[in-house]
């Protein structure tokens, strides 16, 4: 059973990963279906949700992928860690919130890293704003998922809260 497992699992990656080098076409990671081209000039990318990325981060790993999430807030969350170093100096993290459960949790297990220049055009990102992230995943440190994002976009702005 572990022996059909794991082929399934290896035939899985190497048909991926031929997708990828030799198409334009990206891959829905969550439902193995076509998704449209995604061609901009930093980068393509498989459309994955982050929790698939946390659960699984070495099948990510130098992998360009496209997420969807809700903001958390910035942090330093990871930052001068050698394994896995992106100086303080340069990059700032984020986090973004779980989206599987109703509690307000970030999802801590992703490292996210922004450069300090492009983080300064996002100084009004609130959280639960809705967001589209590009990047890659350079490392699977301590098991967790570490992407240095090449680009941020801001989909879908939070409603404002009410003031009592």
């Amino acid at each position: 059973m572990n022996i059909k497992r794991t082929l399934n699992t290896l035939l899985l990656i190497s048909l991926t990963a031929g997708l990828l080098t030799s198409s334009n076409i990206c891959v829905n990671a969550d439902t193995k279906a076509p998704a449209k081209a995604v061609q901009t000039q930093v980068t393509q990318g498989i459309y994955v949700k982050p929790l698939t990325v946390v659960n699984s981060p070495n099948t990510y790993l130098n992998k360009s992928i496209i997420m969807e999430a809700k903001f958390d807030k910035f942090s330093t969350l990871g930052l001068d860690y050698k394994p896995a170093f992106k100086s303080s100096d340069d990059y700032i993290s984020f986090l973004i919130k779980r989206d599987d459960t109703t509690f307000n949790i970030p999802l801590s297990e992703m490292k996210l890293f922004l450069k300090r220049s492009t983080a300064e055009k996002f100084i009004d990102l609130k959280t639960n704003d809705e967001v589209e992230i590009k990047g890659v995943v350079f490392s699977d440190a301590l098991g967790d998922a570490w992407v240095d994002v090449s680009e941020l976009k801001i989909t879908k702005k939070a409603p404002e809260e009410k003031k009592k």
